[in-house]
Protein backbone atom coordinates (compact mmCIF):
# COMPACT_ATOMS: atom_id res chain seq x y z
CA UNK A 1 0.00 0.00 0.00
CA UNK A 2 1.29 2.96 -0.88
CA UNK A 3 1.74 6.74 1.32
CA UNK A 4 -1.02 8.19 -0.75
CA UNK A 5 -3.62 5.58 -1.21
CA UNK A 6 -2.74 5.57 3.09
CA UNK A 7 -3.43 9.21 3.47
CA UNK A 8 -6.51 8.88 0.78
CA UNK A 9 -8.30 5.99 2.89
CA UNK A 10 -7.76 7.53 6.55
CA UNK A 11 -8.93 11.32 4.43
CA UNK A 12 -12.02 9.17 3.59
CA UNK A 13 -12.77 7.91 6.74
CA UNK A 14 -12.35 10.92 8.91
CA UNK A 15 -14.64 12.87 6.16
CA UNK A 16 -17.41 9.94 6.74
CA UNK A 17 -16.72 10.31 10.84
CA UNK A 18 -17.15 14.25 10.38
CA UNK A 19 -20.33 13.70 8.33
CA UNK A 20 -21.59 11.37 10.44
CA UNK A 21 -25.79 12.27 11.48
CA UNK A 22 -28.55 10.50 12.71
CA UNK A 23 -31.87 10.98 10.93
CA UNK A 24 -34.29 13.65 11.96
CA UNK A 25 -36.99 11.66 13.95
CA UNK A 26 -33.61 11.41 16.58
CA UNK A 27 -34.18 14.74 17.48
CA UNK A 28 -38.02 13.93 18.27
CA UNK A 29 -36.62 10.79 19.94
CA UNK A 30 -33.99 12.76 21.57
CA UNK A 31 -37.13 15.21 23.15
CA UNK A 32 -38.82 12.60 24.54
CA UNK A 33 -35.76 11.20 26.31
CA UNK A 34 -35.31 14.90 27.69
CA UNK A 35 -39.01 14.57 29.01
CA UNK A 36 -38.50 11.50 30.14
CA UNK A 37 -35.70 12.26 32.01
CA UNK A 38 -37.26 15.38 34.00
CA UNK A 39 -40.33 13.36 34.58
CA UNK A 40 -37.75 10.74 36.52
CA UNK A 41 -36.12 13.45 38.34
CA UNK A 42 -39.57 14.46 40.08
CA UNK A 43 -40.47 10.45 40.69
CA UNK A 44 -37.38 10.30 42.45
CA UNK A 45 -38.61 13.14 45.64
CA UNK A 46 -41.71 10.48 45.73
CA UNK A 47 -39.87 7.26 45.63
CA UNK A 48 -36.99 8.51 48.02
CA UNK A 49 -35.81 4.46 48.04
CA UNK A 50 -35.59 4.02 44.96
CA UNK A 51 -34.18 7.51 44.64
CA UNK A 52 -29.88 7.08 43.52
CA UNK A 53 -31.47 4.58 40.71
CA UNK A 54 -33.97 7.12 39.15
CA UNK A 55 -30.82 9.91 39.11
CA UNK A 56 -28.72 7.71 37.32
CA UNK A 57 -31.36 6.75 35.04
CA UNK A 58 -32.49 10.40 34.44
CA UNK A 59 -29.07 11.38 34.29
CA UNK A 60 -27.84 8.97 31.35
CA UNK A 61 -31.68 9.69 29.99
CA UNK A 62 -30.62 13.46 29.58
CA UNK A 63 -27.32 12.69 28.38
CA UNK A 64 -28.35 10.34 25.33
CA UNK A 65 -31.46 13.17 24.76
CA UNK A 66 -29.50 16.09 24.29
CA UNK A 67 -26.96 13.90 22.03
CA UNK A 68 -29.44 12.84 19.94
CA UNK A 69 -30.67 16.12 19.31
CA UNK A 70 -27.43 17.58 18.90
CA UNK A 71 -26.34 14.89 16.13
CA UNK A 72 -29.68 14.63 14.02
CA UNK A 73 -30.09 16.16 11.08
CA UNK A 74 -32.11 19.42 10.09
CA UNK A 75 -34.97 19.73 7.29
CA UNK A 76 -32.61 21.38 5.72
CA UNK A 77 -28.99 20.07 5.59
CA UNK A 78 -26.05 21.73 3.60
CA UNK A 79 -22.58 22.73 3.62
CA UNK A 80 -23.53 26.05 5.59
CA UNK A 81 -25.42 24.15 8.50
CA UNK A 82 -22.44 21.32 8.60
CA UNK A 83 -19.91 24.33 9.15
CA UNK A 84 -22.25 25.79 11.29
CA UNK A 85 -22.12 23.02 13.85
CA UNK A 86 -18.78 22.31 13.40
CA UNK A 87 -18.28 25.43 14.59
CA UNK A 88 -20.55 25.25 17.77
CA UNK A 89 -19.05 21.86 18.57
CA UNK A 90 -15.58 24.00 18.61
CA UNK A 91 -17.26 26.60 20.41
CA UNK A 92 -18.81 24.07 23.35
CA UNK A 93 -15.42 22.33 23.68
CA UNK A 94 -13.69 25.52 24.62
CA UNK A 95 -16.79 27.12 26.93
CA UNK A 96 -17.05 23.55 27.98
CA UNK A 97 -13.26 23.91 29.04
CA UNK A 98 -12.88 26.98 30.29
CA UNK A 99 -15.94 26.00 32.07
CA UNK A 100 -14.87 22.70 33.98
CA UNK A 101 -11.20 24.71 34.80
CA UNK A 102 -13.33 27.57 36.48
CA UNK A 103 -15.78 26.32 37.90
CA UNK A 104 -14.67 24.21 40.64
CA UNK A 105 -12.99 27.24 42.21
CA UNK A 106 -15.95 29.47 41.96
CA UNK A 107 -18.30 26.95 43.83
CA UNK A 108 -14.96 26.87 46.90
CA UNK A 109 -15.61 30.32 47.02
CA UNK A 110 -19.35 30.97 47.07
CA UNK A 111 -19.45 27.94 48.98
CA UNK A 112 -16.94 29.32 52.14
CA UNK A 113 -18.52 32.82 51.64
CA UNK A 114 -21.91 31.33 52.56
CA UNK A 115 -21.09 29.00 54.78
CA UNK A 116 -18.45 29.93 57.56
CA UNK A 117 -17.89 25.84 57.78
CA UNK A 118 -15.02 25.70 55.35
CA UNK A 119 -16.09 24.00 52.64
CA UNK A 120 -14.14 21.57 50.59
CA UNK A 121 -12.84 21.52 46.92
CA UNK A 122 -14.68 19.55 44.85
CA UNK A 123 -14.67 18.79 40.88
CA UNK A 124 -17.12 18.58 38.65
CA UNK A 125 -19.18 15.91 37.94
CA UNK A 126 -19.06 14.29 34.11
CA UNK A 127 -22.84 14.62 34.05
CA UNK A 128 -22.69 18.32 34.81
CA UNK A 129 -19.95 18.89 32.18
CA UNK A 130 -21.50 16.96 29.27
CA UNK A 131 -24.43 18.17 29.56
CA UNK A 132 -23.22 21.76 29.86
CA UNK A 133 -21.40 21.02 26.52
CA UNK A 134 -24.31 19.58 24.64
CA UNK A 135 -26.63 22.80 25.83
CA UNK A 136 -24.30 25.27 24.68
CA UNK A 137 -23.55 23.45 21.51
CA UNK A 138 -27.38 23.28 20.97
CA UNK A 139 -27.46 27.18 22.08
CA UNK A 140 -24.73 28.14 19.91
CA UNK A 141 -25.81 25.86 16.64
CA UNK A 142 -29.47 27.59 17.07
CA UNK A 143 -28.42 30.80 17.48
CA UNK A 144 -25.74 30.71 14.36
CA UNK A 145 -28.72 29.07 12.28
CA UNK A 146 -31.08 31.57 12.92
CA UNK A 147 -28.74 34.52 11.86
CA UNK A 148 -26.80 33.14 9.15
Amino acid sequence: MSKKSFVECERHRLQKLLNFRLPIAFKWLGVLLLVSAFVLFFFRIQFPDQGELLRSIGRKAFIVGLLCISLARDKEEDEMTVGLRAQSYAIAFIVGVIYALIMPYVEFGVSNAVHSGGEVYKDLGDFQVLSFMLMIQLGIYHTLKRYR
